[in-house]
């Protein structure tokens, strides 16, 4: 079975340069892509015939890549469940992950995870990819999980990211009342010593910000919306809890399970310039009802 297809029409300016360069340079294919086109059973044509990339290429030249199928690794397991799916072309597919479920499988959790369910969902329509998550969510964090459906839009989309391009919000509760209605929280974050899974705020972490706004608040808790500028583990939970607002739910932090059981976050708001459209992706995932009645 063949990988995924992709044509382009070459413009005026790259007349006389090698398709070496096109690729590399207009299109972003790394050098693992080009090896992997070479020598894992991917194919190039120009014009539908077939090429290698020392190809001379002339103005409106019809490229076409044809990628090897990926190799899935054995320890995600393809499982039948229903995804909610927010967009999909075929590049990208958009899930709003349930809390409880985790992104990725682990020790812990070997079934039960997004990637099986999408990888089930990708054998079922004849998509040769294996799971190629853009960002992951904690198992108990609901919300917008972007994932690319090969590894050259996966390789694109971390570009982005790094450059800040993709934009990600957050809804989350937490404890007490903020002496600010809007802030930015700065402190860089790094793993605990004494603990594989926690992370702390830490001269020697990474660089780590996050910005807020409160759109709601009681006596004894405030519901903020989240925006990152960065994207450490566990950031929105150890900033909060930093300032002494550990999140509702998240006893790992400080917070307490006692209204609702896992921490009060949902990603509702991602946004992102489509790599090969170049329209400007808008997806927004509702609230889930464990949290609804702090938004009301």
């Amino acid at each position: 079975m063949s990988g995924l297809e992709i044509k382009w029409n070459v413009e005026v300016n790259w007349e006389g340069k090698l398709l070496r360069e096109y690729l590399k340079e207009e299109k972003k294919l790394s050098k693992r892509a080009l090896a992997d086109i070479k020598f894992a059973g991917g194919s190039i044509f120009v014009n539908g015939e077939f090429v290698t990339v020392r190809k001379i290429l002339q103005a409106n030249d019809e490229v076409k890549i044809i990628f090897p199928p990926e190799t899935r690794s054995d320890s995600i397991l393809s499982e039948k469940m229903n995804l909610n799916i927010l967009f999909e072309d075929n590049h990208f597919l958009v899930i709003n992950k349930p809390a409880g479920m985790p992104t990725i499988p682990s020790r812990d959790h070997f079934s039960g995870t997004l990637a099986n369910g999408v990888i089930h969902y990708y054998d079922q329509c004849g998509i040769t990819s294996t799971f190629h998550a853009v960002n992951r969510l904690d198992k108990d964090t609901s919300g917008i999980v972007v994932i690319a459906k090969h590894r050259f839009a996966h390789d694109l989309m971390a570009k982005e990211q790094q450059s800040g391009g993709i934009h990600r919000e957050y809804i989350a509760i937490i404890h007490g009342l903020l002496s600010s209605t809007e802030g930015t929280i700065n402190a860089p974050i790094g793993r605990k010593c004494d603990s594989i899974i926690e992370r702390e705020v830490r001269e020697d972490g990474q660089l780590a910000i996050t910005h807020y706004s409160v759109l709601s608040q009681t006596d004894e808790e405030t519901v903020v919306r989240v925006k990152l500028e960065t994207g450490r583990t566990h950031q929105i939970r150890v900033h909060f809890a930093h300032l002494g607002h550990p999140l509702i739910g998240d006893d790992l932090y400080g917070g307490e399970r006692i209204k609702i059981k896992r921490q009060a976050l949902h990603s509702f708001y991602c946004s992102f310039l489509h790599p090969f459209t170049q329209e400007h992706i808008i997806v927004e995932a509702p609230v889930p009802p464990d949290m609804q009645d702090w938004i009301n």
